[in-house]
């Protein structure tokens, strides 16, 4: 029989490894599950300029290691295992993995999120080269360059806005006549001089040379085809969470993201979810690391009532 431990943390990236780290200081026994390596999205960041501490910036994959290592320097383990399947409910929770299964008191969810993709040929060999999803984290490689946002909701728009204030020129795709993004969001894009719609249009080829170099845009509406020359794409099409395993058990939203409130608790007794795979505003590294902080206390006072 394995052991059963207080917490069992399904994800390594920056709100799990904050979660273990607060739970093995609280004494519990933690083990933290993560199916390649540290970081998780993080980890793919070639420069993090928005955590508190490293006044140069960091790349995800060193602030990743970085956070594991200080985990693990308190007693957190860390098992390589691909998790398929979790019975969450009753007093002892097992999450079924490819090493086997683990036994756990509490269970932390910090499986993460991963954008939505163009689906386009070479995208993901352009990743850090000219293609990526996250303006807060890599708009300032692009300042005073010109950039593509591809999208129309909430995400899309406030990238535009972001990239508006860093870049010469943004152009905002949007495969729609009108942005499905909030209102607030309509009037300073269109007072913004430097933004420019381009509608009923997708995206069909990434042109590159060792970076992106341009776009090759087909219109819906007309069929003409035509190239956009631009230094960066951010794509804002949204963001799949890591939630499949746990539908029918966990109550998520209409987006598949596990509901869950400030507390992190979720709809099942001991059971936490922190991170991008939460129904939460603004989906940050930082936010991360805080909701781990706060799953850990909640862990701690639930397993206090439950011994």
């Amino acid at each position: 029989m394995r052991e059963i431990y207080d917490v069992v943390v399904i994800g390594g990236g920056p709100g799990g490894y904050t979660a273990a780290l607060y739970c093995v200081r609280a004494g519990l026994k933690t083990v933290l599950l993560e199916k390649l390596s540290a970081g998780g999205q993080m980890a793919l960041s070639t420069q993090i300029d928005n955590y508190p501490g490293f006044e140069e910036g960091i790349d995800g994959f060193t602030l990743a290691e970085k956070m594991q290592a200080q985990a693990e320097r308190f007693g957190a383990k860390t098992e390589l295992a691909d998790v398929f399947g979790a019975d969450l409910t009753g007093p002892v929770k097992t999450v079924h993995t490819s090493e086997g299964d683990f036994q756990g008191r509490s269970v932390v969810l910090a499986a993460g999120a991963f954008p939505r993709k163009l689906g386009v040929p070479e995208e993901d060999a352009l990743i850090g080269r000219g293609v990526s999803y996250c303006a807060a984290c890599d708009g300032m490689f692009f300042k005073g360059k010109t950039v593509a946002v591809v999208g129309g909701g909430d995400t899309a728009a406030m990238d535009a806005l972001v990239l508006s204030r860093i870049c010469e020129k943004v152009y905002l795709i949007h495969r729609r006549d009108t942005l499905r993004a909030t209102k607030v969001y309509h009037e300073p894009l269109m007072k913004a001089e430097n933004v420019e719609f381009i509608w009923n249009s997708e995206v069909t080829e990434l042109l590159h040379g060792d970076k992106l170099t341009g776009l090759r845009i087909h219109n819906k509406k007309t069929g003409k085809g035509s190239v956009l020359p631009v230094d960066g794409v951010f794509v804002s099409v949204g963001r799949v969470p890591a939630s499949e395993l746990f539908k029918g058990v966990l109550e998520t939203d209409a987006s598949g993201y596990i509901v869950a409130d400030e507390s992190t608790r979720t709809n099942i007794p001991g059971v936490f979810a922190v991170g991008d795979i939460r129904t939460k505003a603004v989906r940050q590294v930082v936010t991360a690391a805080a909701d781990g902080a706060v799953a850990a206390h909640y862990a701690e006072e639930y397993l206090a009532e439950h011994r």
